[in-house]
C-alpha cells in the first residue's frame, strides 16, 4: 500500500463521520446557490426552521409556501428590515399562510440558515434574494446528519423565533 494510501485510510478509520457525512455546496453568482437551496427545501417531510436577514428570492419563497402547502410545518424569522423592504417575500409568506415573524431585537439579524427535519442544515453567506443569486459573490453549505451542529442551530433558531413578533 502506498503513504497516501495509508493516511486516507488513517483519516477514514479515525473520523467516520468525514467518510459518511453528506456535504453539498453552491456559490453564486449563477452557480447553483438557489438550486441547491430550493432542492433542499424539497427534501422537507416534517419541518423547515427558516432564519433570513434579506429574502426577496421568489424561487425559495415559492417553494417554501408549496412546502408548508404540502403538510410540511414551515416557520420564518426575517429581520426588521424584511417587512418594509422593496421585494420582500414576507407579504407573500404571510399571504399564503406560512407564519411568518420579524426579529427586531438586534441592530441587523444577519442569519440566513435553513434547519429542515431537525437533519439536514443549510447556511453559508447566501442571502435569499436575487441579487445574491445573479450579482454577488455568495455561498451556500448543505449538510446532512450533524446532530451536535444541528442542535445547536435548532437552538439559535427557536431564540430568534421567540424574541421576534408578528
Amino acid at each position: 500500500m502506498k503513504p497516501t494510501h495509508y493516511v486516507l485510510f488513517f483519516v477514514l478509520f479515525a473520523f467516520p463521520a468525514l467518510a459518511t457525512q453528506d456535504i453539498e455546496d453552491a456559490f453564486s453568482p449563477d452557480q447553483g446557490a438557489t438550486a441547491l437551496v430550493v432542492k433542499t427545501i424539497g427534501e422537507a417531510n416534517k419541518t423547515i426552521r427558516v432564519a433570513a436577514y434579506s429574502f426577496t428570492s421568489e424561487p425559495i419563497a415559492e417553494a417554501l409556501v408549496n412546502a408548508y402547502q404540502h403538510g410540511v410545518d414551515v416557520k420564518v424569522v426575517l429581520d426588521k428590515s424584511q417587512r418594509n423592504a422593496h421585494g420582500s417575500q414576507f407579504s407573500y409568506l404571510t399571504e399564503n399562510g406560512v407564519p411568518t415573524r420579524i426579529n427586531d431585537h438586534y441592530h441587523i439579524m444577519h442569519d440566513k440558515f435553513m434547519l429542515i427535519d431537525d437533519d439536514i442544515l443549510e447556511t453559508g453567506s447566501f442571502n435569499y434574494t436575487k441579487s445574491a443569486e445573479e450579482d454577488n459573490a455568495e455561498n451556500v453549505l448543505v449538510i446532512h446528519s450533524n446532530s451536535k451542529v444541528d442542535k445547536d442551530y435548532a437552538s439559535q433558531w427557536k431564540k430568534l423565533w421567540d424574541e421576534a413578533v408578528q
